[in-house]
């Protein structure tokens, strides 16, 4: 199993950056791929970036400006998210799953807690 821990949501200006991380714990953590999704009010939850070992997927809406990557020894994932706009308001989740990167929450068994970000205008 793997335990997931989000951090690093805050409240940011339009413009501004943020890195969230997300913590695994699990010695296998190295072979899950990890992705982020994320949440706003009233709508569904959107893959924004999945990673494994072949590489890394961004959401059309994000590329370009957020980039995630991980550190393998520090079981630890982030996202850092620069140019922030307020559409990107939401709360932020970390994914494991065993699947590859999809972007598709059904493929994904354990999850965060979950991190809020608000962009105000």
């Amino acid at each position: 199993q793997v335990q997931l821990v989000e951090s690093g949501g805050g409240l940011v200006q339009a413009g501004g950056s943020l890195r969230l991380s997300c913590a695994g714990s699990g010695r296998t953590f190295s072979n899950y791929a990890i992705a982020w999704f994320r949440q706003a009010r009233g709508k569904e939850r959107e893959c924004v970036s999945p990673i494994d070992w072949t590489g890394r997927i961004y959401a059309d809406s994000v590329t370009g400006r957020f980039t995630i990557s991980r550190d393998n020894p520090k079981n630890t994932v982030y996202l850092q998210m620069n140019s922030l706009k307020p559409e990107d308001t939401a709360v932020y989740y970390c994914a494991a799953g065993s699947y590859g990167t999809k972007q598709s929450p059904n493929f994904y068994d354990y999850w965060g807690q979950g991190t809020p970000v608000t962009v105000s205008s």
